[in-house]
């Protein structure tokens, strides 16, 4: 992400606190971090040219298959302290969306990022040479990549988030005559420290814009913490403005923050069909291909049941309230996935783990001792029986 504000920050750290930790019937948390083996992940060390002291941390996520795949490269943002601390970027779940449709992803940290060699390339208070510096990385990324079997870097979309939808727009401005396409999520450099860096930042997306010839997609919100809507869409007007080819897709409020909605769950149901329509114009292709999950679970799920709709919230039985908002939340979470109910009210979900059916059983069962949980949902699948349902309990709380 672009510098914010520590008081944002705070308060997204206490709602995840808060999420991981559920009571009301049980609890939801996400699994350690693990390679996903059901995404072919793996983590690569790019030569950075002309720095032979610099490697560049790159995350590559493959779909199943020879290939050749086209490629798709997501830059990250950059976080509040020492880069070198900020963790690996990963974007599960876009990695999940471009996988399923055919697509290599890969996700370079930039230099002085994470794992990547070298010292962060900060440039002081000049925004469009910062951006140019993060464009040489992406540039060295595509070029590692393009040499590897299985992966078709002629047909390249770069995509962005923050200061990586900074990056994204320098990157256009190299002209590659890879790169195809470029998709901005919220991008830009917050510099609090400069006196002038919102004209500074309009200017350079001005001055990229002036020198990109390839197609590029918008994406900003009405309440995004970091650059407020006067700013971005006069980002968006000196870029078009200069001969940028550019379509704005502004999508108004999303939930507390709208800089955030590219790697949420919630945010997929606004990228995702604009993102389709974006590449059908490239010439791409987009339509689901495989199905690809974050990974697999530790035992075979139970089939669909057929018992309910997945997104009818309101025929999951003995859950309340509390328990149908916590179904919104497991709707939009990472599989593999689980959902549990119990007669009494209690229930629990766990996300992002291969042992979720067990633990959303075990987390319900900690605070339920008359009967067992029961599994309600599975992934994007209802596997819950009619028969569960106990005669003197079959209505809903």
């Amino acid at each position: 992400m672009a510098l914010m504000a520590l008081a944002a920050r705070s308060r997204r750290t206490v709602a995840w606190v808060a999420l991981a930790w559920l009571v009301l019937g049980a609890g939801v948390a996400s699994a350690a971090e693990t390679l996903a083996a059901s995404m072919r992940e793996e983590v690569i060390y790019i030569d950075k040219p002309g720095r032979g002291d610099v490697k560049l941390e790159t995350t590559l996520f493959l779909p199943p298959g020879d290939g050749p795949f086209p490629l798709v490269i997501v830059n990250h943002g950059k976080s509040l302290g020492d880069p070198h601390f900020q963790p690996r970027a990963r974007f599960l779940l876009p990695a999940r969306e471009f996988l399923s449709r055919g697509y290599a992803v890969a996700v370079p940290m930039r230099q002085g990022f994470a794992d990547s060699g070298g010292r962060y390339l900060g440039t002081g208070c000049d925004i469009e040479d910062n951006g140019k510096a993060q464009a040489v990385d992406v540039a060295a990324t595509l070029s590692a990549l393009s040499r590897r079997p299985g992966i078709d870097a002629s047909r390249t979309v770069v995509v962005g988030q923050s200061h990586g939808g900074l990056a994204t727009l320098a990157t256009g401005a190299l002209r590659l005559k890879e790169v195809v396409g470029l998709v901005n999520f919220a991008g830009g450099l917050r510099l609090e420290n400069c006196a002038h860096w919102q004209a500074d930042l309009t200017s350079a997306v001005r001055d990229f814009g002036a020198e990109t010839r390839v197609p590029s997609l918008w994406f900003y919100g009405d309440n995004d913490q970091v650059f407020d809507t006067d700013l971005w869409q006069g980002m968006f007007k000196a870029y078009s403005g200069a001969g940028g080819p550019a379509r704005m897709v502004a999508f108004g409020i999303f939930r507390d923050n709208s800089h955030d909605m590219f790697a949420s769950g919630a945010g997929l149901k606004i990228w995702v069909p604009e993102v389709r329509n974006f590449f059908r114009e490239l010439g791409l292709p987009f339509d689901v291909k495989y199905r690809v999950v974050v990974a697999d679970h530790e035992t075979p799920p139970p089939p669909p049941s057929r018992f309910a709709p997945i997104d009818d919230a309101a025929r999951i039985p003995f859950v309340g309230k509390e328990g149908r908002a916590a179904w919104r939340e497991y709707r939009e979470a990472a599989p593999p996935k689980a959902f549990a109910v119990s007669p009494h009210g209690r229930w629990s979900y766990r996300y992002g783990d291969p042992a979720a059916m067990r633990v959303a059983l075990e987390r319900c069962a900690e605070r339920e001792t008359r009967e067992p949980c029961q599994l309600y949902a599975v992934d994007d699948d209802v596997v819950w029986h009619a028969e569960m349902l106990p005669t003197a309990a079959a209505a809903t709380n």
